[in-house]
């Protein structure tokens, strides 16, 4: 599975009033690792970025006066991203700008261009319902270390997201789910599986007895909310 973490830069906050995309940034992801390939570009967009968005990631007019323009870079961007899932935080934001770039060259939509589009935004917050859920905070959560972001840049953001998601999905490997003709019931199957080959590890004391420690601590910082301890009888003196 080849997934593509994608963040953009841009002048504003509507692409309806003008504003455009000034920076792309893409991270590729193969069979849970970061490769080293990523596609990364500054874009002249021949207007000034509202100051706002200036503050934001710090890349002047002058700077971008003499980098390439979107349509410039499409064609090598489009040919990275079309065999990927493309991730994207808060993806719809990001969509609607690279769908106005598109539009402009008659290039047709952005989710067209690739195998699908996931909002890790989304699914953070399926995650972690009620807390916040921006890119500095995921990566507090999950202790990667973001130091070095003093402003927003699209490739740096789409590394670190990279990073954040895997942490997120660990264990989890694969988005797709086969709906086939179920009616939009999902289903799983895994086939035969032989029991047999399985090897039987005993367990002695020690372990027992830490494994009842690492539960008892994590039930106490769920303050007893947690579902073992409706299967699991606490263990008697």
């Amino acid at each position: 599975m080849r997934y593509v973490v994608l963040d953009t830069e841009t002048t504003g906050l509507d692409p309806l009033q003008g504003h455009r995309v000034i920076e792309i940034g893409c991270v590729e992801i193969v069979n849970r690792r970061v490769t080293q390939r990523h596609f990364h570009t500054y874009l002249n967009p021949d207007r000034d970025s509202d100051p706002g968005a200036l503050e934001v990631h710090g890349l002047t007019t002058e700077f971008l006066s003499d980098k390439p323009r979107f349509e410039d870079k499409v064609d090598e961007f489009l040919d990275f991203i079309q065999d990927g899932h493309v991730i994207i935080h808060n993806a719809e934001f990001d969509i609607r700008f690279l769908n106005a770039e598109l539009a402009r060259l008659q290039r047709g939509s952005f989710r067209d261009k690739c195998l699908g589009v996931v909002d890790s935004l989304m699914h953070a917050r399926e995650l972690h319902p009620g807390k916040r859920n921006s890119l500095d905070s995921l990566c507090d959560r999950y202790g990667i270390s973001n130091a070095h972001r003093v402003l927003h840049g699209a490739l740096l953001d789409s590394e670190l997201l990279a990073e954040v998601w895997l942490a997120m999905t660990r264990g989890q490997d694969s988005l797709v789910i086969d709906l086939g003709d179920t009616g939009g019931q999902a289903t799983t199957s895994f086939g035969a599986f032989d029991t047999s080959v399985l090897q039987v590890v005993p367990v002695d004391e020690a372990d027992l007895a830490a494994h009842q420690a690492y539960l008892a601590g994590l039930d106490k910082e769920s303050k007893g909310q947690t579902l073992w301890r409706k299967w699991e009888p606490l263990p008697t003196a």
